[in-house]
């Protein structure tokens, strides 16, 4: 089987497909850095750096299998859904090139991954019927990468497309969960005291409340909605497109490393990143979890 992969991004999805046994044949995004990013590790497909908006779908090799991964940022409820804000606005429409795609090759199946909020669009029921009015059924999933033995809890959706009688609902695989602590590595990385001047007082207090909770060694979160310490004995919480995860040893402390961000989303070691740490993070905030979507394909060619 033959897959592509529309905003490839890192190559999450990409590098799960190839741990399927699927080869990807094609790989589009619009940011540069990923794009050469995607090359560099998966350098036997074509590479296509731009708006999926104005993809020729002719000059785009045959395949068995879409893989889309359509902008987040204007469901996520981290990200702001409100209605009006054209670069949201903007980043809701990319799913349209799903349709455009699907309406050029017809593959059998096809794979989007999104928050939950995607189905709360206002155009979803549209997007929805036209997908269907090609012929594809959709059987939505919501999975949580650390039950596919990903060091993280990450809630996704993905919604599973087939040309077929009836929505394709996967039997799945779960895995036993790998915690945190299989991730980090304490010998390794920037320290700082946690008593550093000029800490800020909210941060001294979250790790206060972790060491009464978890000990000498735990995971605090910079933002969201963990407002003390995360053991290590369970996987660590969403990595996201910026530091958010300090480790905290004794009086230590440091954030993530972008390797060991790399190992919470299920990537190989050996996967290549752009040497700036922010960079790195920013591409792995954003991939598709690889176990999952390894998961996610080998049960579509089970059921099919």
């Amino acid at each position: 089987m033959k897959a592509i992969d529309l905003f490839a991004g890192a190559g999450g999805f990409s590098t799960g497909a190839q741990m399927a046994g699927i080869e990807v044949v094609w790989a589009a995004n619009h940011w540069p850095v990923a794009v050469d990013t995607h090359a560099a590790n998966h350098p036997g497909a074509i590479h296509v750096c731009q708006d999926l908006h104005q993809a020729d779908w002719s000059r785009v090799p045959a395949h068995d299998i879409l893989l889309a991964s359509p902008c987040c940022q204007g469901h996520s409820k981290a990200r702001g859904k409100a209605a009006n804000n054209p670069q949201h606005d903007a980043s809701r429409s990319t799913a349209w090139a799903v349709v455009s795609a699907l309406e050029y090759h017809r593959p059998a199946f096809g794979v989007v991954e999104n928050v939950r909020e995607f189905m709360d669009w206002n155009l979803f029921p549209a997007w929805r019927l036209a997908i269907q009015a090609l012929g594809y059924q959709i059987a939505p999933h919501m999975i949580d990468a650390a039950d596919h033995g990903v060091p993280q809890h990450r809630e996704r959706l993905f919604l599973v497309l087939s040309r077929s009688e009836r929505p394709l609902m996967l039997r799945l695989p779960e895995h036993k969960h790998v915690p945190a602590a299989d991730i980090i590595d304490f010998s390794a990385g920037s320290w700082s005291p946690v008593q550093k001047p000029g800490r800020a007082a909210a941060t001294l207090a979250r790790i206060e409340q972790g060491r009464r909770v978890h000990g000498g060694r735990f995971l605090t979160a910079y933002y969201g909605n963990e407002a003390g310490g995360r053991s290590l004995a369970r996987p660590i919480g969403t990595i996201t497109t910026r530091d958010r995860y300090a480790v905290i040893d004794g009086d230590r402390m440091r954030m993530l490393r972008a390797d060991e961000c790399r190992a919470a989303m299920g990537f190989p070691a050996e996967y290549q990143l752009p040497p700036q740490h922010r960079t790195a993070v920013h591409l792995l905030g954003n991939a598709v979890c690889p176990p999952v979507a390894r998961d996610i394909i080998n049960a579509i060619r089970v059921a099919a």
